[in-house]
């Protein structure tokens, strides 16, 4: 059984016919080659394939596609501006040499850029606790952790 859904990603309106048991992973990798939306555990426990629905990060891999029509996706691509620049996140995940593998660095990505867009001040323990649900197996998330502080010292 399939479903025709209308949804913006990364800022376009987009329309797919998708499978009502297709996850919202699946239907960004497959359909539009969103490739940093990363296949990890696919039951919501690493991180790698977080996305931004509606200005709250979710694991898509648990995300049934069906249930993304007519909301606004971000993913990784999203955060690049239209004359190609990386965001100012991205920027501090290379200046804080916060990415090693590149495997968890997308979900992470989606993650910080909620943390940031909530505009909140948090002290170490609630940015390690927001940052929590991802597995990283290179960086030992303390340049994660510092570049992520970095931008929202910086706001």
């Amino acid at each position: 059984m399939t479903k025709l859904i209308h949804c913006t990603i990364n800022g376009a309106e987009r329309e797919v016919t998708v499978d009502v048991r297709a996850s919202l992973t699946d239907m960004l990798r497959n359909d539009y080659h969103l490739t940093s939306v990363k296949k990890g555990c696919e039951v919501g426990e690493c991180g790698a394939c977080n996305v931004i629905i509606d200005g709250e990060c979710y694991n898509s891999c648990i995300y049934l596609a069906i249930w993304a029509d007519g909301k606004r996706i971000t993913t990784t691509e999203g955060l690049i501006s239209l004359d190609g620049r990386l965001s100012a996140l991205q920027q501090a995940f290379i200046d804080e040499g916060a990415i090693q593998c590149g495997f968890c660095t997308p979900g992470f990505l989606m993650s910080a850029k909620e943390i940031i867009d909530l505009g909140k001040p948090l002290t170490d323990a609630e940015l390690k606790k927001a940052l929590s649900g991802h597995l990283c197996r290179c960086t030992g998330y303390q340049n994660i952790f510092r570049a992520v502080r970095k931008l929202i010292t910086a706001r």
